[in-house]
């Protein structure tokens, strides 16, 4: 039986191009419509979605490609952060000239901690990550190395500066953030359908045949993991200079609950799902801000439906589908004539 047309392999990139055409003209929208300061505050939560989105983004690759239960994200986070904001107020290095260190750093970090932990699996990994992302935030606390100024943080970060333009205004800091998703989004999009891809999810459904299939399980979840971290660490120095100051209160447990639980609700291992999380999660954190003392109890209770009702998220990833006829061709016309496979 043909597949329909959402079962088709480009349509989710289709739905990614037009949800990106739809954003490009937000911030005219929100001009037009009269909203205050030209939509300031409304573009400053679409910023904030599409950080969380990148962030979520890269977990999705350790939690929902390749199904290591992680909850210290937000110390790679933290780590890509603080480096942008040191070799920018100290070394005055431009803010996208310290991006490609920050990924790298916080990806050599994800290697050196997960060396010796890769071969944990379930509650036991969960639970050595969230002591990480602990660690790493008292850490940051005491000043280590006396760089990242303790409780007080770093300030003063300057704004990023492509071709002599500055992104100081929240309608370009918005196209940048965006952007950015942009293309972790098609990137991304590009790893799940390629061979390494494929390899994470075969590890995520059962370790163990993947590896009688001869994949390498342990190099592959390491490399979940620094890649994932790299990602992190580069959507650190967006933050850090959307912000413009950190302080390691910034990256405590609950930022790291905030990026499990939106790769949770939209679909775990699903890229359309985690944009579709970000946005009901950061936003509607944002539009319950006035009952500070009761959204966490909402989030909560959602969360609980959540797993009664759909355990598989708001958009659980494509089921992969392989055309049997073409897979046989490949082989000898007598094997194809004798078991007559069908497009599916």
């Amino acid at each position: 039986m043909k597949a329909g047309i959402m079962e088709h392999p480009q349509f989710s990139l289709l739905v990614g191009i037009a949800f990106f055409a739809v954003m490009a003209v937000v911030p005219t929208c929100l001009e037009l419509a009269g909203m205050g300061g030209g939509g300031i505050a409304q573009l400053d939560v679409l910023n904030k979605i599409g950080i969380y989105a990148v962030l979520a983004l890269s977990l999705n690759i350790i939690l929902g490609q390749t199904g290591l239960f992680h909850m210290g994200h937000a110390a790679f986070f933290a780590v890509g952060a603080y480096t942008t904001a040191v070799l920018n107020t100290m070394y005055q290095w431009p803010v996208f000239s310290t991006m490609p260190v920050a990924g790298f750093l916080a990806a050599l970090f994800a290697f050196l901690i997960a060396m010796p932990i890769i071969h944990l699996r379930g509650d036991y990994l969960l639970v050595v990550t969230i002591g990480i992302v602990e660690i790493v935030r008292i850490a940051l606390m005491n000043n280590i190395f006396g760089i990242t100024g303790g409780p007080n943080g770093i300030y003063g970060i300057a704004r990023p500066e492509l071709f002599g333009l500055v992104f100081s205004s929240v309608k370009l800091q918005f196209y940048l953030i965006w952007t950015f998703t942009g293309i972790t989004l098609f990137l991304f999009y590009l790893l799940e359908h390629s061979r390494i891809g494929r390899a994470f999810n075969y590890i995520k459904e059962d370790d163990l045949a993947a590896a009688g299939c001869g994949i390498n399980v342990a190099r592959y979840k390491l490399m979940a993991f620094v890649l994932g971290a790299f990602w992190a660490g580069m959507a650190g120095t967006l933050y850090a200079a959307n912000i413009r100051t950190i302080e390691p209160m910034s990256f405590n447990f609950y930022e790291s609950v905030m990026f499990f639980a939106i790769v949770i609700l939209g679909g775990s291992g699903s890229n359309a799902g985690v944009i579709l999380g970000a946005f009901l999660l950061v936003g509607l954190q944002d539009l319950f801000r006035g009952f500070d003392s009761a959204r966490m109890l909402f989030f909560g209770a959602a969360m609980v439906a959540m797993m009664i009702f759909r355990p598989q998220g708001l958009l659980p990833p494509r089921r992969r589908r392989y055309n049997a006829s073409r897979l046989i061709g490949k082989f000898s016309p007598a094997i194809g004539r004798r078991y007559p496979f069908g497009d599916e």
